[in-house]
């Protein structure tokens, strides 16, 4: 936005890779611990406390004066996002009957597929003000929302009760099991093998036990899928779309937000049928398919830059991978790295899997504007490559958990 531009000066391509990217680092660091502060004080205030933080970053960046303001704001964020995101995927997870978990889990992707469209349309719809408030607006609607989320998770969801059993807690959790319509033979099995698990499962200090012997596969699979997710450079299409699409040809400001604003609106329409079905459709062939479709695009779309063809396709090739990613990696990735690690790992495993998502995703996110600086289709098989790679894995390594139980999973290791 020029506005944004007005108040903070031009930055160069460096900078402006820093200034989207001070989110991540923080986040990963978060991460890191907040599973382990979601087994000692539990699901709910794991998950509030960090959407708290993160309305308190989001408000600072919609009053920031200076860059350096914006910059600290995009960190306190980064903080609150890493401590509630992979929470909230074990939350479900722990809450959701086997014939439903994947629909249930994949609520996360699809809600932030609205916030992202929604994110790209208020841009659109701001970016005409003359003020900063076109772009504090987008700020403020997010620190206001982040609230909303902090106060309806502690007054309106129930506790995992499987964190429960496993604090010993039994007549809460039997309640809540009731709640949630999980049948007694299913509450039986929960009980038997979580049950023994509080001295391990709520000890913070037990920062390494995802490393031990009967959780370094799951834990290793987990961490290598999430970082790919984002090598595919998907968030790397997101933060940069407006960019992407001037390369392409789109030049105003204007024009670009609109192209990303349907390219936004495309991802929410494929995300709502991935919702639906995910409990239909294999997580190993979710992965497989959607991958090998996101590397065609990807390939393609370097070979056109390279040859300085047929740009508009280039668009249309942008969308197409969008929906691919969203439709089967964004969905289905997140679900199986929280539903095969242990009870006693799980949400350790899974905070340490987002740890290395959210590291990947700032390496894309600051190398991404110098890549396309120096060269406009490098990149592009840069991503297509690491996609391949991850294909190849996902067909050798990727057990299917579809329809089984998380006690079924754990047998499987």
């Amino acid at each position: 936005m020029p506005q944004f531009a007005t108040t903070f000066g031009s930055l160069s391509s460096t900078v402006h890779g820093l200034v989207v990217s001070t989110i991540l680092i923080p986040a990963a660091l978060s991460s890191f611990f907040g599973g382990h502060l979601a087994n000692k004080v539990g699901r709910l205030r794991g998950i509030a406390l960090g959407a708290a933080v993160f309305g308190i970053g989001a408000a600072v960046e919609a009053s920031s004066v200076k860059l350096g303001m914006l910059i600290a704001g995009r960190v306190v964020k980064g903080i609150g996002e890493g401590l509630f995101l992979s929470t909230c995927v074990v939350y479900i997870t722990e809450i959701s009957p086997p014939r439903s978990r994947g629909t249930l889990a994949s609520i996360p992707q699809l809600l932030t597929t609205i916030g992202v469209c929604s994110g790209y349309f208020t841009c659109y719809g701001s970016v005409s003000i003359a003020s900063s408030a076109s772009w504090r607006i987008p700020f403020t609607l997010q620190a206001l929302l982040a609230f909303l989320f902090t106060l309806s998770t502690l007054l309106f969801l129930v506790e995992s009760p499987r964190w429960l059993v496993a604090c010993g807690r039994h007549g809460e959790a039997m309640k809540i099991w009731e709640e949630l319509g999980i049948d007694a033979a299913e509450r039986e099995k929960i009980e038997e093998r979580e049950a023994g698990e509080l001295p391990e499962q709520v000890k913070v200090a037990d920062l390494f036990a995802v490393f031990g012997k009967e959780n370094w596969r799951r834990t290793a699979l987990g961490v290598f899928l999430m970082g790919m997710q984002q090598a595919s450079g998907i968030d790397g299409v997101l933060y940069y779309a407006p960019l992407l699409f001037a390369s392409a040809g789109l030049m105003s400001s204007t024009a670009a937000f609109l192209a990303s604003g349907i390219s936004a609106l495309l991802i929410f329409i494929v995300t709502i049928p991935a919702f639906l079905f995910a409990d239909s459709w294999g997580r190993k062939t979710s992965s497989i398919v959607g991958g090998s479709a996101q590397v065609l695009c990807m390939f393609i779309i370097g070979s056109l830059y390279a040859a300085g063809a047929a740009r508009w396709v280039v668009i249309i090739l942008i969308y197409l991978f969008a929906l691919a990613f969203s439709g089967t990696w964004g969905v289905c990735f997140r679900v199986y790295v929280s539903e095969i690690q242990s009870p006693k790992t799980r949400a350790g495993a899974a905070s340490l899997a987002l740890s290395a998502n959210w590291v990947v995703n700032w390496i894309i996110a600051f190398t991404t504007p110098m890549f396309l600086a120096r060269s406009t289709y490098g990149v592009y098989f840069f991503f297509g490559g690491c996609t391949a790679v991850t294909v190849a894995v996902c067909a050798v390594a990727m057990p299917e958990t579809r329809g089984k139980s998380l006690e079924d999973i754990d047998e499987s290791f």
